[in-house]
């Protein structure tokens, strides 16, 4: 009889027996003694409706159980397993510009060329690599006029049939391509061509600009960052953003001098800006046809400009389009229509300035295009639209009539912002950055050796310059870097589902943009030098979007030996450290030790050199 149930219970358990049923004992023990525990705690009131409760206490102590142990068993098997390196075909590899793939989908008519996350699902789970010859760029500023060449898919024959006034502007080497720098040789180019724009808009000086109201600028098909780099000498913010190019690409050659680039392009989708975002709209030979499409590239260019803004067009085009001393019919009632000022013409360069007067496009006199149905609140690649925004807009502000310095009260309540708490948080950003570069000081001085007896030396100001902070709230991080005096320009990106705080970030005259981090951003491979995160992993899990995915984006656009830091709740911040150390990156978690469950995440990226 007992050997029929032993032989029954191998059946059951298997022949590791002894280990199973001691297993089961110990189950049977948690048990007891939870029915031990409920058993004195209502002791008094003992009824069947407490069995429901246990049952379902421990079915779910038995569900988590086996939830953690699979997670343990998934983590320990793949501990030792790196992810392994792309192909040589991805080394400038930018998702969601899959020409191929869009033309099959169906777009046409140039929107082939366009951005479409939609279509483009190839994620694969490696790591892009570094080109061969692939070097750290300079520090600044001598990475501003001097970069490598293996460092950007630029051929020679590229460069040399390069045609614009920035492109001319360089000077090819062996290994190195070299751009003239104002201490040069270029009274001819790029520093008398900004001169001549402030000249032509009344003002004695380009030093002026910031006194007439400009203080950022859209820079549309750069070329190579030539005329950006100048302004920012000026202290002005100028952004490029051009089309996706396989080779060759202008974006990618300016975020190498560390100047603020983004891919983007006036082909069927707005801009991830919002509206009244610049006070300056540049093109020098750009090639977009402004006037085609009943004029909704200039529709767009017009949403983009803050009233009283300027748009400075320069091309030759524009010259062969003049009858009489006026630009064509077409163009000319275009800009009529926008309610456009006519300011100057000089040779090959047209500015006009955007109306401060909101009522003209409401006359029905003048003619003007439609007014738009609301706000564009997040506008986040929506389609291009034939109408006019931002007229209802409390924002709707002259830009010759806004504060020189810090926001005023009254720019404050346009944004419905509270001033006491804007100034705590920058007070906060300021202890953080303290705190951020005091953490990064030890891990640099192998680059800046001491000698005995000497004190351990400040980080150089220049440690880094291509800055992406990923959920930047009010963009505190960036006026604590400015005030600190690093020499870094910061990428502010607002998420989309959080509270779009762009507006007050663009006013401070900082750049940023829009973006929905559970799509790829929008530039090449090795583009910033510092990736700052905080609490976007929670936001993330809230967007059930992927972390993985996450992840792989920062290790695509982060440099070698590029930083990281994240703050967040401790359980993102663990996962994601587990996590980095498969793609390889150096990593450690600080605890505040506040009394908080907020860690920060601090990792560095190695340059693998294969």
């Amino acid at each position: 009889m007992r050997s029929s149930w032993y032989n029954k219970l191998l059946l059951i358990f298997g022949p590791r027996l002894r280990l199973n049923w001691l297993l089961l004992c110990l189950i049977g023990v948690v048990v007891l003694v939870v029915l031990g525990s409920s058993s004195t705690n209502t002791s008094d009131s003992v009824t069947p409706s407490v069995r429901p409760d246990i049952y379902s206490n421990y079915r779910r102590w038995k569900d988590q159980a086996l939830s953690d142990y699979l997670e343990l068993k998934n983590l320990a098997a793949n501990r030792l397993k790196d992810f392994d390196l792309c192909g040589k075909e991805r080394e400038n590899y930018v998702p969601c510009y899959n020409v191929s793939a869009n033309l099959l989908t169906g777009f046409k008519n140039g929107e082939e060329f366009d951005r479409h996350c939609e279509v483009s699902r190839d994620r694969q789970y490696c790591l892009v690599r570094p080109p061969k010859d692939y070097k750290i760029p300079l520090s600044w500023p001598s990475g501003r006029d001097v970069i490598w060449s293996g460092n950007v898919k630029l051929s020679k024959d590229q460069f040399l049939s390069s045609g614009s006034m920035t492109k001319r502007l360089m000077l090819l080497e062996e290994n190195q391509i070299s751009f003239h720098s104002d201490d040069e040789m270029i009274v001819d180019g790029v520093k008398d061509y900004s001169h001549q724009i402030a000249e032509m808009v009344g003002l004695g000086s380009d030093t002026e600009f910031g006194q007439a109201g400009v203080r950022n600028v859209l820079d549309i098909d750069c070329g190579f960052g030539s005329f950006g780099a100048h302004l920012l000498s000026l202290n002005l913010m100028a952004l490029c953003v051009a089309a996706y190019e396989p080779t060759g690409s202008q974006v990618q050659v300016a975020l190498e001098r560390g100047l603020p680039a983004i891919i983007g392009n006036f082909i069927s989708k707005q801009l991830p800006f919002p509206s009244l975002s610049y006070d300056m709209v540049h093109c020098t030979q750009c090639g977009i046809f402004w006037d085609d499409k009943d004029g909704v590239y200039l529709i767009e260019v017009d949403r983009v400009l803050r009233p009283g803004g300027y748009f400075v067009l320069t091309s030759p085009k524009s010259r062969q389009q003049r009858s009489k001393g006026s630009i064509s019919t077409p163009f000319e009632e275009l800009t009529q229509k926008l309610c456009w000022n006519f300011v100057a013409q000089q040779e090959e360069t047209f500015i006009w300035q955007k109306t401060t007067d909101a009522q003209c496009h409401i006359s029905s006199k003048q003619g003007t295009f439609p007014l738009c149905n609301g706000e564009d609140g997040q506008s986040y690649y929506k389609p291009l639209a034939q109408c006019i925004s931002g007229i209802a807009s409390k924002r709707w502000i002259p830009i010759q009539n806004r504060s020189s310095g810090s926001l005023s009260s009254a720019e404050f309540a346009v944004h419905g912002i509270d001033p006491e708490d804007f100034s705590e948080d920058l007070d906060f950003w300021r202890s953080a950055l303290r705190n951020y570069w005091s953490l990064l000081s030890p891990l640099i001085f192998s680059d800046h050796p001491k000698r005995p007896g000497d004190e351990d030396p400040l980080p150089p100001y220049n440690m880094v310059r291509n800055v992406m902070d990923m959920s930047a709230h009010y963009g505190g991080l960036n006026a604590a870097l400015l005030e600190s005096k690093k020499s870094v320009w910061v990428m502010n990106v607002v998420p989309v589902g959080v509270r779009n705080t762009l507006p007050i970030i663009l006013d401070q005259g900082f750049t940023g943009v829009l973006h929905n981090w559970c799509e790829p951003f929008p530039t090449y491979p090795r583009s910033y030098d510092m990736l700052h995160a905080k609490g976007l992993l929670s936001h993330l899990a809230s967007e059930r979007c992927s972390m993985v995915d996450l992840i792989f984006e920062m290790d695509r656009i982060l440099r070698p030996e590029g930083w990281v830091i994240i703050s967040d709740k401790v359980g993102p911040v663990e996962t994601a450290r587990a996590l980095v150390t498969r793609l390889r990156w150096e990593a450690r978690v600080i605890d505040l030790q506040n009394g908080s469950d907020e860690r920060i995440l601090v990792c560095q990226k190695p340059f693998i050199r294969k």
